[in-house]
């Protein structure tokens, strides 16, 4: 276990914020493997901007999942095709956006296969992000649960989606901006639709 820098969660195509974070500790953070999931967080959930505003896209998992289960443990539900809801949203938020049809082909697949869990799904996503993000790093885990990490900033639960990030964002052009305005912390596929390849420098 590292002695140094920070131990994050595992989300589903995590906010620009933790790219920002994990760049900072890298190669120094270790990612969160057996807590127990938390419900209504980034996790299984991430938000793009729509025409509308922000969008929540939500992964359901299987029940019973909430209760008390380590998160490597947690299932995907596929009662119903929410793959195909994600995937529609993805296209019909970012279509217009200067480089989505660049990293469309890599995102596809994600929303064809049926990954049985939530954690392996999102590590698949966050080792596709980070190489079209151009972060080079090694990704270690937690090999057990700890309350606190002495020496570590623990950035578990300060990622949150339930209240707003007091992480401080320079604006980047969005493609609904016109209608809303700028819109923080999104998904970083939200960077990297309008920004492309610039995304790293921006992080």
């Amino acid at each position: 276990m590292i002695e140094k820098g920070a131990v994050l969660p595992l989300f589903y195509l995590p906010p620009v914020e933790y790219f920002a974070q994990l760049n900072k500790y890298n190669p120094d953070f270790v990612i969160e493997r057996n807590e127990h999931f938390p419900k209504q967080t980034y996790r299984n959930r991430a938000n793009i901007y729509s025409p509308d505003g922000s969008l929540t896209l939500v992964v359901p998992v299987v029940r019973g999942s909430k209760a008390h289960k380590p998160v490597r443990d947690v299932k995907i539900s596929y009662d119903f095709d929410w793959q195909r809801l994600h995937w529609l949203g993805l296209q019909g938020c970012y279509r217009r956006s200067a480089y989505f049809e660049y990293y469309e082909d890599d995102f596809a697949p994600f929303y064809e296969k049926k990954e049985p869990f939530l954690f392996d799904y999102n590590e698949q996503l966050l080792q596709l992000l980070l190489k079209q993000l151009k972060v080079k790093t090694t990704i270690n885990y937690t090999e057990t649960y700890e309350a606190s990490y002495p020496g570590l900033t623990d950035l578990r639960q300060s990622i949150n989606s339930k209240k707003p990030s007091p992480f401080p964002q320079k604006p980047y052009f969005q493609v609904f901006e016109e209608r809303h305005g700028f819109m923080k912390n999104l998904s970083v596929v939200d960077l990297l639709f309008n920004q492309g390849p610039q995304s790293v420098n921006y992080l």
